[in-house]
């Protein structure tokens, strides 16, 4: 079980390095930004939907380690889904991450973004973890702004 950890812990890092999808999205038509007072965590979250499909994702901000791999895997993941499968994503996202029951079985598979069930296991962490997830939620809804308090 320790491989799989190790496993998991180096992709969060990789992905904290080197974050995908971070900068400007020219053309963007959805955003929305994201703060967790508790850690510092910042993001704004831009999107590209066209015809009811999420073409393009990136982020920009700063924050934390899993702040900024969580933004950084789910930008990934919404990419060329369309927006009722993203925020089924979500849903599960946020169940795994919560403990709060156990992710819907029907939906998208939540591939990568498994590598961060271990923050249930932090509750503050959990505000890290999904601060991207909420600013989607806004973003796909009318945008402004979300807070983890």
């Amino acid at each position: 079980m320790s491989e799989l950890r190790e496993l998991y812990q180096e992709v969060i890092f990789d992905h904290n390095r080197r974050p995908r999808n971070r900068g400007p999205l020219p053309g963007a038509n959805r955003e929305a930004r994201g703060h967790n007072p508790l850690c510092g965590d910042r993001i704004t979250l831009r999107l590209q939907v066209e015809d009811g499909v999420i073409r393009e994702a990136r982020f920009e901000g700063e924050g934390c380690a899993i702040s900024t791999a969580s933004a950084s895997l789910m930008t990934e993941a919404l990419r060329g889904r369309p927006v009722e499968e993203a925020e089924a994503l979500f849903r599960r996202f946020h169940a795994l991450v919560t403990g709060e029951g156990q992710p819907p079985g029907e939906g998208p598979p939540l591939g990568k973004l498994e590598v961060l069930a271990g923050v249930r296991a932090f509750p503050s962490r959990v505000k890290c973890a999904t601060l991207a997830w909420h600013t989607l939620e806004a973003a796909l809804h009318g945008g402004g702004t979300v807070t983890t308090e």
